[in-house]
């Protein structure tokens, strides 16, 4: 029989009840009306950004490649920048206290990409946010063969050159993830500590109309509309090339890289930490009080509150962070900061000690 993970303590951590204070001081300040009304300013801009990208790529013709090529990158990042600043937070049902509205923003945002809304959100919610960084926990971190994530996988031989092979896998992510990866999920029945996993018939009908729709919108339409095939399918390529290092290399690292843990469970089945101290332990952020940034990420350089505060909005992150910094350092509580540059050098810095026989 499996045995059941827990953590150290539950709510009465003495960390988050002084910190729950001080977070909710500022949100009874009028920050939090503040912060939705920014987020519906965000909502209105990137959807606005992606629907220009088509506009542009459908009704102005394009006489070179590298046009063609340019545009198709536009849809592909400004739908990124979308999902990073709308599907996120309506994923965990920020936007509004109707799961209607929450719902058909958060599908439509992140189907638009050509990945499936459905599962992604069952492994973002139900597993990785409970367990983030526990193997057999969090489906974020499954063991795969080629890249060794957690220091509790098995090592293999060609794992050793995983620092260096990585960046030639990441620039196919997701491409990997369009055609293989949410299909492999789809018929997953068990997926860390998710069992016996059934899936509604609608969903599979879903599933294989946002795929049809994608591919409609990003190749049978371009090619109507007069551009070779060979040009459409190097500007769709090219496209999940900067799409894939865009989105390993500002999100990989706020949780694995060096700084993180990757708390193991006793005997017993207990966890190191309390619930809070291990989302802290197990996360990293990089310029969380940057508005810049957080305009950009949506509020994924601010892990540490997204979190610990997974039902706010991300506009209010650039608030709360130095609340958190502040207080996990007067409780002596791990507290993972770095910039941008330096957070992406530690993630291929942990990839090589993770394929090293002494990690």
């Amino acid at each position: 029989m499996k045995k059941k993970i827990k953590f150290l303590k539950g709510s009465s951590s003495p960390f988050f009840v002084s910190l729950n204070k001080e977070v909710d001081k500022l949100l009874s300040q009028n920050n939090l009306a503040k912060a939705h009304k920014l987020l519906w300013t965000k909502m209105i801009f990137y959807f606005s950004l992606h629907i220009l990208s088509y506009i542009i790529l459908y009704l102005f013709p394009h006489d070179s490649l590298f046009g063609l090529v340019l545009n198709f990158v536009f849809v592909g990042l400004s739908g990124m920048l979308l999902a990073y600043n709308v599907s996120h937070d309506a994923c965990h049902g920020t936007f509004s206290k109707n799961p209607r509205i929450n719902y058909l923003l958060y599908h439509l945002s992140f189907n638009m990409q050509g990945t499936n809304a459905y599962l992604w959100k069952i492994r973002h919610v139900s597993s990785h946010h409970l367990f983030p960084n526990v193997d057999g926990c969090d489906a974020d971190i499954d063991d795969n063969p080629m890249i060794r994530l957690s220091p509790q996988h098995p090592i293999r031989k060609h794992q050793r050159y995983q620092h260096i092979y990585a960046f030639l896998l990441y620039c196919i992510y997701t491409l990997h993830w369009f055609v293989f990866k949410d299909l492999l999920y789809l018929s997953k029945k068990k997926l860390a500590n998710l069992e016996a996993i059934k899936h509604p018939i609608h969903e599979y009908f879903l599933f294989l109309l946002w795929k049809i729709i994608y591919l409609i919108a990003m190749v049978y339409i371009p090619l109507l509309l007069g551009y070779s095939l060979s040009h459409v399918i190097t500007a769709f390529f090219l496209m999940h090339v900067v799409n894939s290092l865009f989105f390993i290399h500002s999100l990989i690292a706020t949780h694995l890289c060096l700084e993180t843990q990757f708390p193991k469970p006793d005997k017993e089945g207990f966890l190191t930490y309390d619930y809070y101290i291990h989302q802290l332990a197990t996360s990293l952020d990089f310029s969380p009080t940057s508005r810049l940034f957080n305009w950009i990420f949506g509020g994924f350089n601010a892990h540490a509150a997204h979190h610990l505060y997974p039902k706010l909005p991300h506009t209010i992150y650039p608030l709360i962070s130095p609340v958190i910094e502040r207080t996990a350092k007067e409780f002596n509580v791990r507290y993972n900061k770095l910039d941008l540059l330096k957070a992406i050098k530690s993630h291929y810095k942990y990839l090589k000690l993770m394929g090293s026989k002494i990690s």
